[in-house]
């Protein structure tokens, strides 16, 4: 593949400075307390340096465990009283109010750290409750599914939920491999029953539906019908952007509709008003655009018309990217779009995993490591292991 300069970012697409500056910031209590006592050694003994003990346990209370907040405090307290009393040459009264202060200044530290411990820990809870919710609502697709490696990545742009509204399914049924990737309106908790009720019906309606065309008609109907059910998210409110692809053998090519095993296989395509899928073969990044436009899922009490499936050759070395807005409407510092056209294109690809891996650092290199809308991605490929 194309080298990038990734610098020292991570799988998930951000960079190592919060980890850097947090190890910093740990030894921050430590280099308060030695400074306060070379202060204290290289000052004349009757100027009383008190300021690095005081800060030392409210810094431990931020960036260290109770143990360690309780263990400053006592240090800190103890350095502050036996300088007031055994080194400067101040006033009795003016070395215990030092050191009451100082000792006030601990156990205030030491207070703020259990409430910071605590609140962190509930949190902490509530984002393994959202996890396993997102988990259970989305569960990743198999590595392989048929003769097709695929690889997925979800990130929501609210982190402290892990759950937001983009989705995607992969299925094997009789009419060939089935992928589903789509963008429900809202974001956070407000968008899981909707994408509940969307992988669920796509599950069922790609396994029995003939034509991508009867299973975006079932998607569509499910999306309407829960909207009048639920009367706070009826008409344009409750809608989906998706894109659906079927992955099959030529015409005539294969017994019993499954993915090509030769030179390679036919995308076939319906877009409800989603990005464009990428189609990356031999360094170009195209574009597989709808033939006819279509509105979104759950809006089609607007009108109908006849669903236009898009066949697009799908050659073997070739891989395919499904994604989200998140991605294509990332911006960066300037305010300029993310293009995933431009970004990937001279660019070469062992695995989907590659591909996702790459475009997660590259997305996160453009925003500074911003995240405002939810991005899912979805990338296949033949498996280069099958004959």
């Amino acid at each position: 593949m194309r080298q990038r300069e990734a610098g020292t970012e991570t799988a998930t697409g951000y960079d190592d400075s919060g980890g850097r500056l947090w190890r910093l910031a740990r030894q921050l209590p430590a280099a308060l307390f030695a400074l306060g006592i070379v202060l204290e050694l290289a000052t004349p003994r009757d100027v009383a340096i008190s300021a690095p003990f005081a800060a030392a346990p409210l810094a431990a209370a931020a960036v260290l465990s109770l143990w360690g907040t309780v263990l400053t405090s006592v240090l800190a307290s103890s350095a502050t009283i036996l300088f007031a009393f055994f080194h400067d040459t101040g006033s009795t009264v003016e070395a215990e109010a030092r050191s009451v202060t100082n000792l006030t200044v601990s156990a205030l530290a030491v207070g703020v750290n259990y409430v910071l411990r605590r609140s962190g820990s509930r949190l902490a809870s509530a984002r393994g409750v959202a996890e396993a919710v997102q988990l259970a609502v989305l569960p990743a697709p198999p590595s392989h599914v048929g003769d097709l490696a695929v690889a997925t990545r979800y990130r929501a742009a609210q982190a402290e939920t892990r759950v937001g509204g983009d989705f995607y399914a992969a299925e094997e049924t009789p009419y060939g491999v089935r992928l589903l990737l789509g963008d429900v309106r809202g974001k956070g908790l407000d968008s899981v029953a909707a994408v509940v009720l969307l992988v669920g019906v796509f599950r069922e309606a790609a396994e029995q539906e003939e034509t991508l065309s009867d299973v975006a008609a079932r998607l569509d109907r499910a999306l309407r019908r829960e909207g009048r059910r639920q009367p706070g998210t009826a008409g344009l409110e409750g809608f989906s952007t998706a894109v659906l692809v079927e992955i099959s053998a030529p015409s005539g090519s294969t017994a019993g509709g499954g993915p090509a095993r030769g030179e390679g296989s036919v995308l076939r395509l319906v877009n409800r008003g989603h990005p464009a899928p990428l189609l990356l073969h031999r360094g170009n990044a195209s574009p597989l655009e709808p033939t006819v436009p279509a509105l979104p899922l759950g809006m089609s009490d607007l009108g109908s018309w006849p669903e236009h499936i898009d066949e697009f050759p799908f050659p073997r070395g070739a891989q395919l990217l499904l994604y989200t807005d998140g991605l294509s409407e990332a911006r960066d510092s300037d305010g300029d779009f993310y293009d995933p056209v431009e970004r990937l294109s001279n660019s070469y690809f062992a695995h989907p995993e590659e591909l996702l891996e790459t475009v997660l650092i590259d997305v996160a290199a453009h925003t500074g490591g911003r995240s405002v809308d939810d991005l899912a991605l979805l990338a296949v490929a033949h498996d280069s292991s099958t004959p």
